[in-house]
């Protein structure tokens, strides 16, 4: 079993990335803004260990050194105008390919929202601040999306963020320096600044002495923000997500905060008999309250 399991992992890869896309375009078509320093192809470096996450096998990919963004759509009939950029986790090394990208495109696109799931460049030698590589793919993805959003029949007033484990960091350093500009990248006039942001079990956001991260302390400009985190999450501490809630309160940006008894790290959206996998239902909620759904419907009362 282990065998074939390991044999057919490129395909189911191949599976996942080209289920129900539309398009899939290159970030940089002429050629990336620094040299890359990966070599070899990109790989699904899932071992048997931590091949099934509950119940389901999980796709990861690395050595990405040509990022792209691929855009799911919903339905026509059920077309919101709304969308999201997506950028899964994996510490940087690696992407957590289907249960923090692909799955998340098929409950976005249930909900009439656009999907672009970003491929950015994976393994990095560190992140922002130290290393800009990852921030400079996610403003190119926002900014292509933005540039296509009438092709692709999106709002570009309602597209997001949302970012998981070390996604959900690039997805708050995209929200706080959209305007970074890069050595070897000509100045735009389309934004990079999401509408709105959702941070799933998030890291690096804490900083010395319990404040945040001097690398991500709010602005006024950030978008309205959606947190979910596990009391028990090992990987990516519960502060990452308290500590930069305060930090959002102080500085008066509308922030929600969601935080479970049990859960863990890297859960995604596969259902488990905790609570915490409610959080789709709570963040649709809350897309509707700030009106990137619309309003939430009338309060029905027993």
């Amino acid at each position: 079993m282990r065998t074939s399991l390991r044999l057919f992992a490129p395909l189911l890869f191949a599976l996942a990335a080209t289920s129900h896309a539309q398009q899939t375009l290159p970030l940089w078509p002429n050629g990336n803004p620094e040299p890359s320093k990966i070599t070899g192809p990109e790989t699904d470096p899932t071992t048997d260990a931590n091949r099934i996450v509950s119940g389901k096998l999980t796709i990861r990919v690395t050595n990405v050194s040509k990022p792209t963004l691929t855009v799911y759509s919903p339905l026509p009939a059920n077309n919101t105008g709304a969308a999201a950029l997506v950028f899964p986790g994996g510490s940087y090394i690696r992407l957590s390919w289907n249960l923090e990208g692909t799955e998340v495109c098929d409950w976005l696109n249930s909900l009439g929202m656009t999907c672009v799931l970003v491929k950015y460049r994976v393994p990095e030698d560190g992140h922002y601040p130290e290393n800009v590589e990852d921030l400079e793919d996610a403003q190119q993805a926002m900014r292509l999306t933005r540039a296509h959003a009438s092709e692709w029949h999106i709002d570009p007033n309602r597209i997001g963020a949302i970012g998981f484990s070390a996604g959900a960091h690039l997805a708050a350093v995209l929200s706080t320096h959209p305007d970074f500009q890069g050595k070897n990248i000509p100045a735009s006039t389309i934004g990079a600044r999401p509408n709105f942001q959702m941070i799933l079990y998030p890291g690096w956001l804490s900083g010395p002495g319990g404040k945040v991260n001097p690398s991500l302390e709010p602005t006024p400009q950030l978008p309205p923000t959606f947190l979910v985190q596990a009391e028990d999450d090992y990987t990516a501490h519960v502060e990452n997500s308290l500590i930069y809630f305060q930090a959002l309160k102080d500085a008066k940006i509308p922030a929600e905060l969601h935080l479970f008894t049990s859960g863990g790290h890297g859960f995604g959206l596969r259902p488990t008999d905790r609570p915490i996998s409610q959080w789709p239902a709570l963040a649709e909620t809350w897309l509707h309250t700030i009106h990137i759904l619309g309003p939430p419907g009338p309060l029905v009362r027993p």
